[in-house]
């Protein structure tokens, strides 16, 4: 599986950006992605996830109300919408793709560890 991220930008405090995670060599819809990002300085953190076989979509905390993971099978693409940006939302995003041939647990989407593939990173900058 190779994962393209893209649409990061500018934006200003309150404003909104779709990110997009196309992927190549198998079909979205038979793996679970999720959206990671890394701010400076700091760790990794999970931002969402959607799982397949079967709803299911997951968000952090800081994000939950805010940003919404979608997927479209037909053009093999995830997407992270982000509205209300917020400061702290400036970081480098990455998506990834849990590889394994089952649909996994809910709980292990929330480990960067888990995932066995991942895009190149885009990166948000939201200006206050």
């Amino acid at each position: 599986v190779q994962l393209q991220a893209s649409g990061g930008g500018l934006v200003q405090a309150g404003g909104s950006l779709r990110l997009s995670c196309e992927a190549s060599g198998r079909a979205v819809g038979t793996f679970a992605t999720g959206w990671f990002r890394q701010a400076p300085g700091k760790e990794r953190e999970f931002v969402a996830a959607v799982n397949w076989g079967g709803p299911g979509t997951y968000y952090a905390n800081s994000v939950k109300g805010r940003f919404t993971i979608s997927r479209d099978n037909a053009k093999n693409t995830v997407y992270l919408q982000m509205n209300s940006l917020k400061s702290e939302d400036t970081a480098v995003y990455y998506c990834a793709a849990y590889g394994g041939p089952s649909r996994p647990i809910a709980s292990t989407l929330w480990r960067d560890s888990s995932y066995h593939y991942w895009g190149q990173g885009t990166l948000v900058t939201v200006s206050s």
